[in-house]
């Protein structure tokens, strides 16, 4: 059976996940993180992707993109990852690949989803048990979502800066989201649609999106296919 297309729009949040080859190492030392980030930032500038959120964890990376081009993620995806490979693969004189396949993502529900998109990207770390809260992990945008950081890489999203009307004010409401009980479903269905490669959000969104591409954007049902189904 052929692999599914993608989804190819721009001007929504995307969530991307790329994780390491049989969930093997993608990180082996704190060059290997600041590389990657120095990268992430080139490429994302290159192919106009503005980046809202990311933690690099070590063995997969998720990321909160919207990209301006309808071909916008998927090169900017191909070309940080064969980079990042490249040079992995040199360094530590290894060969073969170090991502396992295709990244996976999903397009999201702004209105509806996205700041608790970007409150369970950076809760990665705490929920792993590698820290007791999200600030305690280095490679993660929360320093500069949530506490005032610079960080050069991102661009923050329109819904995040309508939380407060200067900086500072931001970044109190943004932590004060982390003080919320993130219930299991909605991490379970986050991650469906991200391996599925579907639309997370609401009803009314998958509608339009399915419309906007002429496409089925969301888990079809158990059985056989009704006549009309997308």
């Amino acid at each position: 059976m052929p692999r599914q297309a993608r989804l190819r729009i721009a001007g929504v949040p995307w969530h991307i996940i790329h994780r390491g080859n049989n969930r093997g190492t993608c990180f082996f030392d704190e060059r290997d993180y600041c590389y990657y980030l120095e990268q992430l930032q080139l490429h994302a500038t290159e192919q106009d992707v503005a980046i809202h959120a990311y933690v690099l964890m070590t063995n997969h990376v998720h990321l909160l993109a919207t990209p301006e081009t309808l071909e916008g993620v998927s090169v900017f995806m191909k070309r940080l990852s064969q980079n990042y490979t490249q040079t992995i693969n040199r360094t530590y004189r290894r060969t073969g690949g170090l991502w396992e396949g295709r990244y996976k993502s999903s397009v999201i529900d702004a209105e509806t989803y996205l700041l608790s998109c970007y409150r369970t990207i950076e809760l990665n770390p705490a929920r792993a048990k590698m820290v007791v809260v999200p600030g305690d992990y280095r490679w993660s945008s929360y320093d500069f979502n949530g506490q005032e950081s610079v960080d050069p890489i991102i661009s923050p999203h329109p819904l995040y800066l309508a939380l407060g009307k200067t900086r500072s004010q931001s970044c109190a409401a943004y932590r004060d989201l982390f003080q919320a009980y993130v219930e299991p479903g909605f991490i379970y269905e986050f991650r469906a649609a991200t391996n599925g490669g579907y639309c997370f959000g609401s009803e009314q969104f998958k509608e339009e999106i399915s419309r906007a591409l002429g496409r089925r954007v969301e888990r079809g049902k158990p059985g056989r296919p009704r006549a009309g189904d997308v």
